[in-house]
């Protein structure tokens, strides 16, 4: 492989977070006490944060099916987190496939997709130990997105990296702390949030590297693949399955979610950090913007 002229500025920040990495890092089969009973009465999500919050359905729920619910909902939000970190590794990967071996920048993606391997074994242990089916996106959107890691690539890969973490790291930051939500949960999204800071560093880092670099066409096609990931990222964090342990019918419970106002609510929440980044960056706007509209992100008009 030839060697290329190394980016100083990108060299510095890879050396940064591969230091950062070294230093800081868990491992979730040493660090996690897996075999700690679960805490009964205690939630797996804040109630408000349920999809069905404040709907007639919801209403129809005991306290206790409340509970059964977000337990469900946050499985679902788990194992549809392994499917897009699988998809995020293999275009990493492709990055460092093409790129010379011996940058920090390269060294330091080998090292974020170690990262995401132990959050992804993380996940599964999680749902496991929950004992909830095993969720994940729908067919559809699993067959869907295995043209991803083939055209994804420049800046609408590291913001689509961007809306899946930050999505997830707004929600996980609130409940971290939370004294009424599960022990395990609690640890499970500590360990998620702190090493995912580095990897929001690296991304928008790179995000503002590459728009500056486009040209027009190819600023169309980079904002309406943004827009079309992260419109599938909102759809698939809750599987319409995860309804039927309360005893509502997955069309009837994933209708009446998308359509509630607290949803909405908790969607641009979620955007709440990473939504002003990439207005301010060029990547939203048309082609796109019907679907970021419908995924709630965007702040209220």
């Amino acid at each position: 492989m030839t060697r290329t002229l190394k980016d100083p500025t990108r060299e510095r920040t890879a050396e940064r977070l591969l230091k950062s990495s070294a230093n800081k890092f868990y491992d979730p089969e040493v660090d996690i006490d897996w075999g700690a009973p679960l805490v009964e009465g205690k939630h797996f999500i804040p109630e408000h944060r349920c999809s069905l919050y404040g709907t007639h359905l919801w209403d129809r729920l005991t306290p206790e099916q409340r509970i059964e619910l977000g337990k469900h909902e946050l499985a679902s939000i788990a194992t549809s987190g392994i499917w897009f970190e699988v998809l995020l590794m293999q275009m990493l990967l492709k990055v460092v496939y093409n790129s010379d071996p011996t940058t920090n920048h390269a060294q330091y993606a080998l090292t974020e997709v170690a990262d995401e391997c132990r959050h992804s074994t993380m996940f599964g242990r999680m749902s496991e130990r929950l004992g909830v089916p095993v969720y994940g996106p729908t067919r559809f959107l699993r067959e869907v997105a295995k043209v991803l890691p083939t055209i994804g690539y420049g800046p609408a890969l590291y913001g689509s990296i961007l809306v899946a973490e930050e999505i997830l790291d707004r929600l996980q930051r609130d409940q971290m702390n939370d004294p009424d939500i599960q022990p395990l949960v609690r640890m499970v999204n500590r360990i998620h949030v702190l090493e995912e800071a580095r990897h929001v560093t690296f991304a928008r880092e790179e995000v503002e590297r590459g728009m500056a670099k486009l040209s027009k066409p190819e600023l169309l096609y980079q904002r309406y693949l943004i827009a079309l990931v992260s419109f599938a990222i909102t759809r698939s964090l809750i599987n319409p399955r995860v309804y039927l342990s309360v005893g509502i019918s997955p069309r009837e419970g994933f209708r009446t979610a998308w359509s509630n106002p607290h949803m909405h609510e908790t969607m641009r929440y979620a955007g709440g950090k990473i939504m002003p980044f990439l207005q301010e960056n060029g990547l939203v706007g048309a082609p796109g913007m019907h679907l970021w509209r419908h995924s709630h992100l965007l702040p209220a008009t």
